[in-house]
């Protein structure tokens, strides 16, 4: 964080300072909420949960250096005491914000937003020192804590905001005002807290509505090939670039194939100029990143050929999104169990028929959260798109959703082994365990609260230990 006096901290958060000798002390170091990353000059906040109350770490976070804690009462060591600490997180990360002379790009999206997001920071920071989201903390207290990672040496600010309502990204914009805003896609992600997809439209425009005009620097990045985003334009002050594949679109792929390794190679072409981008990731579902986050580059100075080659050289920065691991044995293991939609869990299985052209494939599915009605229709169609898709077995885990997803299957055309149905990770390593043969690609992916990972785990440990386990 750029270093602030505890007073000033104290003014801005509306806050009262507890056995702080010296107000003008700074701190120079990270703002924290977990204990075990509290260090020299930093500042702990301290947030009450239902198991751990931050509170209670108070002195062991000043003995390992924090200068003073961020909290709702006096904990017995340097203290700026306030109602609601979240709410003065985020005022602090506004403060800071205002000072910084960074350019903020914020994003959001139905699907893509963590892997677009990554691209995007690994794109700009070749232009300049770049701050982003770590994984996808995304919401009122990652981002203001990401925010609050920022320098006076940080050029580009780049945050991820996530919805589960209307309302969510504009307070969330209200926190870290954006120049730069850019919204993927409007899918089913969230639709049975929604409501819909109109209303998933309605919270996810919330971000180019939040953006200054044109003539004050405001920029809309929108996805050309998505209606309810395309709709969006009429939403914003700010000037409008469109990416995709459209014949509007300003940023846009030509000659786009997969790699016999199932990886996007394209020319892209922006208004400045075209070159051309084979990526490291897998799926053709990361052209569309590619070509944001080439808007997004275009519009704050990059050439052309400035962004293909960071595009061609990015790899994946998040954990368990389509990471591809190589057994001795010959065996790939495709982790992309972080999290899973309708839109991603598509996206996932086209890859894999990529990937796995002259192999045999496996997917191994689980449950997609939060689809509300939409659920048992959802969960058919991706167990029919594996059919479609020559999956060689489906492998679908769980309960209700995963019988849904092997009935989709069966429906489309199944017979004998092709799909089954398991009752949990461990049922479905030990299915594996017996029928994987050197050769084979698997892909483990399902919504985070299944636990999936595991799967993929034990999967890769089995090729240097010989034995397959769940944990």
């Amino acid at each position: 964080m750029i270093a602030l006096p505890l007073a000033e901290i104290a003014e801005v958060v509306g806050g009262q300072t507890h056995d702080i000798p010296d107000p003008s002390v700074q701190v120079t170091g990270p703002v924290v909420r977990d204990s075990r990353e509290a260090g020299p000059g930093s500042l702990f906040v301290a947030f009450a949960g239902e198991r751990v109350d931050g509170h209670d770490f108070a002195a062991a976070v000043v003995e390992a250096g924090a200068v003073a804690v961020l909290a709702t009462r006096p904990v017995g060591v340097p203290a700026i005491v306030v109602d609601d600490v979240q709410t003065a997180l985020g005022a602090l990360a506004r403060h800071v914000v205002r000072r910084l002379g960074a350019t903020l790009v914020a994003l959001t999206g139905s699907a893509g937003k963590t892997s677009t997001k990554d691209l995007i920071a690994q794109v700009l920071r070749r232009k300049a020192p770049t701050v982003f989201t770590p994984g996808s903390l995304n919401n009122e207290i990652g981002l203001p804590l990401t925010a609050l990672s920022a320098t006076e040496e940080t050029r580009f600010l780049v945050l991820e905001m996530g919805a589960r309502g209307i309302g969510h990204i504009s307070y969330l914009a209200g926190l870290t005002p954006p120049k730069v805003g850019l919204v993927l896609n409007v899918g089913s992600a969230h639709i049975g807290e929604f409501g819909g997809r109109e209303q998933i439209a309605q919270a996810k425009g919330e971000l180019v509505e939040s953006l200054p005009s044109e003539a004050d620097g405001g920029i809309a990045i929108l996805n050309a090939d998505d209606p309810y985003v395309r709709a969006m334009a009429s939403r914003t002050k700010a000037k409008v670039i469109f990416f995709g594949e459209s014949g509007e679109a300003d940023v846009s792929a030509e000659n786009v194939r997969l790699t016999d390794t199932g990886q996007p190679s394209f020319r892209l072409h922006t208004p400045s100029g075209a070159s051309d981008v084979t990526m490291r990731l897998y799926g053709e579902h990361h052209v569309s990143n590619a070509l944001a986050a080439a808007a997004v580059a275009h519009e704050l100075g990059m050439s052309a050929d400035e962004i293909a080659v960071a595009l061609s050289e990015a790899g994946s920065l998040s954990r368990w999104r389509m990471e591809v691991t190589e057994r001795p044995d010959g065996v790939t293991v495709v982790n992309d169990a972080y999290n899973a939609n309708p839109e991603s869990m598509k996206a996932a299985l086209r890859a894999l028929a990529a990937m796995g052209k002259g192999r045999r494939t496996w997917a191994v599915l689980g449950k997609m959260a939060e689809l509300g009605d939409e659920a048992l229709a959802e969960h058919d169609a991706v167990g029919r798109l594996a059919v479609r898709l020559n999956v060689s077995k489906l492998v679908a885990v769980g309960g209700r959703e995963a019988a849904w997803l092997q009935l989709g299957a069966y429906n489309e055309g199944s017979w004998g082994e092709e799909s089954v149905h398991v009752s949990d990770a461990q049922a479905a390593v030990d299915l594996l365990r017996s029928e994987l043969r050197p050769g084979d690609v698997v892909l483990v992916k399902a919504s985070r609260s299944v636990g999936l990972e595991s799967v993929a785990q034990a999967l890769i440990e089995s090729g240097a230990e010989g034995e397959v386990s769940a944990r």
